[in-house]
């Protein structure tokens, strides 16, 4: 059996973890972009929260929260996303990216 302590793995862990890219920053800021969009249009639709909005358009609310929190997502997903809102993906697009 082996057994580590944590100091050990965190080590590790650093070890083996990537160093950032540049491009890593720009994903990182197109997701605030979109997520933020999509905060902006499920609150132009009068819905308080998120949670209301993923159940009633049939999305997992955990799912759609992380969404406006800026974290990734399948083009599928966003692509329902989309169609919640009644937009098309040029219409969506077309506020807030350059």
């Amino acid at each position: 059996m082996v057994t580590h302590s944590i100091k050990e793995l965190f080590i590790c862990c650093m070890k083996s973890r990537k160093k950032r890219k540049p491009e890593d920053d720009f994903t990182e800021k197109e997701l605030q972009q979109l997520g933020e969009r999509i905060k902006k249009l499920r609150m132009k639709m009068k819905y308080s929260n998120y949670e209301s909005f993923a159940f009633d358009h049939d999305i997992p609310r955990a799912q759609y929260g992380r969404y406006e929190n800026g974290q990734d997502l399948r083009y599928s997903s966003l692509a329902k996303v989309i169609r919640a809102f009644g937009m098309t993906k040029k219409e969506f697009f077309s506020v807030g990216f350059d």
